[in-house]
């Protein structure tokens, strides 16, 4: 009786194996987003505009025998194209500040097991994942929700760019997730995970799936010394808690945060809520965000950066941003799977300090309300955005062709 289950599994992968050319199939996506931002919230009170070509992105997706095993990589080429980082007032982390820094070359590099044991666990399905890619924590990349600007949460709401392995089980409405991974970030848009470290970290993400279109997560992770590659650094630990709905022409999200650093010592905060809405060729979009930011010692010469590694002497206090961004996307032109979709956005932005500290934000900014406007085309060619780091057969079946 024990061999019986078994055998059917091998069955199964053997007519699998048999048919694999036929159920083979590879979709793929590209993009690239020129963009000409204003912000006049910067370091040395006074106004600045750039532009520059954000999220350059080239992904692969293949799956066989059935949709039983999948291969999702994502190359980011953010570091040729933003090597000094995307001018975004409120964003850090990696060593920026008031940039969002440029993602590494390989973003994602996974091989995923969707739903390893197909129909013989019944309403049971059982996925499992190991790369280079998400840890299953908090709320979706910021690169496939409506605005461009990134949240000043980032840093907060995701973590991403790791060696993790990860197991999860679905039940009905109901997947449960647990993951293990290297703490420390990228040191540069060419670093790879320090492998001598994978496992120092974990998370476990629950998210419930009541009806159609709805989700809900709540996640908790421990990062080991994340900003300090030596591992000498303060450890963070991490709790998220959402709820989405996309159905339709509708989306919206609401998120919570929170992110407890050097036990205790330092406490971050952040509550977002963002919503789109596609409309005759139009899809306006609007998002609310108070998140807290660690302020570091920055370089001498370069009010972006930050000094590297990060020890808990480095903090000197902490911001609390208020933004709120809008902002309309136009489809103007497609043709099969090419799309190019114009848009602009605006944020205000508003800074305070949080507790006390040496930063003073009236003294780096010479301001303490402000605002940023983007514009700029959206181009991209391929599947729809997918929905990266969710790796259950359920969100592996929203990756398709547009």
């Amino acid at each position: 009786m024990t061999g019986r289950p078994l055998l059917v599994l091998a069955l199964l992968l053997l007519d699998g194996g048999a048919a694999a050319a036929q159920r083979l199939r590879v979709d793929w996506r590209v993009q690239a987003i020129p963009a000409l931002t204003e912000t006049d919230v910067v370091p040395g009170n006074r106004s600045l505009g750039e532009l520059r070509v954000v999220q350059p992105l080239a992904m692969l997706d293949v799956a066989a025998l059935g949709d039983r095993v999948r291969f999702m990589s994502a190359v980011d080429f953010e570091k040729y194209t933003i090597a000094h980082g995307e001018l975004a007032p409120g964003d850090w982390g990696e060593g920026f500040e008031d940039r969002r820094h440029p993602h590494t070359l390989v973003h994602q590099l996974m091989l995923i097991g969707p739903d390893l044991f197909g129909p013989l666990l019944g309403p049971v399905h059982v996925f499992a994942a190991a790369g280079k890619g998400f840890v299953p924590f908090g709320t979706d990349d910021p690169m496939s929700r409506p605005a461009v600007r990134y949240p000043v949460n980032h840093h907060l709401g995701q973590i991403l760019e790791r060696a993790v392995g990860l197991a999860g089980v679905r039940a009905g409405p109901l997947t449960l997730e647990a993951a293990l991974f290297n703490g420390d970030e990228p040191v540069s848009p060419g670093s790879w995970p320090d492998m001598s470290r994978f496992g120092d970290s974990w998370a476990t993400r629950l998210t419930l799936r009541p009806v159609s279109g709805l989700e809900a997560q709540v996640s908790y992770a421990f990062v080991h010394s994340p900003e300090n590659r030596p591992g000498a650094g303060p450890d963070d630990a991490k709790t998220s808690a959402s709820a989405r709905w996309e159905r339709g022409p509708w989306y919206g999200l609401v998120e919570w945060a929170h992110t407890r650093t050097a036990g205790g010592a330092f406490v971050l905060h952040s509550a977002l809520a963002e919503g789109a809405l596609a409309v005759a060729g139009h899809r306006p979009y609007v998002r609310i965000e108070r998140s807290d930011r660690p302020e570091e010692e920055r370089l001498f010469d370069s009010p972006f950066r930050t000094r590297r590694p990060l020890l808990e002497n480095s903090i000197l206090a902490i911001t609390r941003w208020t933004t709120v961004t809008a902002g309309d996307a136009v489809n103007a032109w497609r043709y099969r799977s090419l799309t190019l979709t114009p848009f602009v956005e605006g944020s205000y932005l508003g800074i305070a300090r949080v507790g006390g500290g040496v930063f003073d934000p009236q003294g780096q900014y010479g301001r303490t309300r402000g605002f940023a406007i983007t514009a700029g085309a959206r181009l991209a060619a391929g599947m729809r955005m997918p929905r990266m780091g969710r790796y259950d057969e359920g969100s592996m079946r929203e990756m398709r062709m547009p």
